[in-house]
């Protein structure tokens, strides 16, 4: 139950501070970042991953917190809906690759369903013009576990590919869950042109 309110404590701590992040029309920062798929690691490039089409790319708090699982679960039993819509998913966080190998393969949660990125240093964060808050001492995770990292605000961009963002999705009053939802409305009504490269 403690470990359970720590995580809906960060979730909520996280969401407090000004919303400042790219807009709608923004160019989207490029970035190649060490990631993990169902526990797997490789070098993932939000460049290649446009070439298939739009782009989910989402900030999450961390890996095993309350927000954040319920946030990696709901994005995980819809990515077939995302599919549909020409649309792939990359998580991005501040935890190591470590960490992000069991939560990629955790079967509650991302489920080996989609990629998630290790931006340990917090740079892709702050490239985003997303605020990196510094973590505390003795935090711990659902499992018990000290998180010893920073955090960045929870915050999804849609990138559509010509790089360009079509949609900031976060800020207060956004909840986890509902990220998901709003992310999958807004590719679903992004222009035929935009779900292609080249279109």
């Amino acid at each position: 139950m403690r470990i359970r309110l720590l995580g809906c404590l960060l979730a909520g701590v996280i969401a407090v501070p000004a919303f400042a992040a790219l807009k709608a029309g923004d160019q989207a920062p490029q970035f190649t970042a060490q990631a993990s798929l169902g526990g797997k690691d490789f070098t993932y490039s939000l460049k290649d991953a446009l070439k298939k089409g739009p782009v989910v790319v989402y900030f999450y708090p961390s890996a095993y917190t309350g927000g954040c699982n319920l946030q990696a679960h709901t994005f995980a039993v819809n990515v077939d809906k995302f599919t549909a819509a020409g649309a792939t998913i990359i998580g991005v966080s501040l935890d190591s690759i470590q960490r992000l190998n069991d939560f990629s393969a955790d079967p509650d949660f991302c489920a080996g369903k989609f990629p998630t990125a290790s931006d340990a240093d917090g740079k892709i964060a702050k490239s985003y013009d997303l605020t990196v808050h510094q973590g505390k001492a003795g935090l711990k995770d659902t499992r018990g576990n000290e998180i010893g990292h920073d955090f960045a605000e929870r915050t999804t961009f849609i990138v559509t590919p010509d790089g360009k963002v079509a949609q900031t999705i976060g800020g207060p009053g956004v909840s986890p869950d509902q990220n998901v939802e709003q992310a999958l409305q807004a590719v679903q009504s992004l222009p035929k042109g935009s779900k292609a490269n080249g279109g």
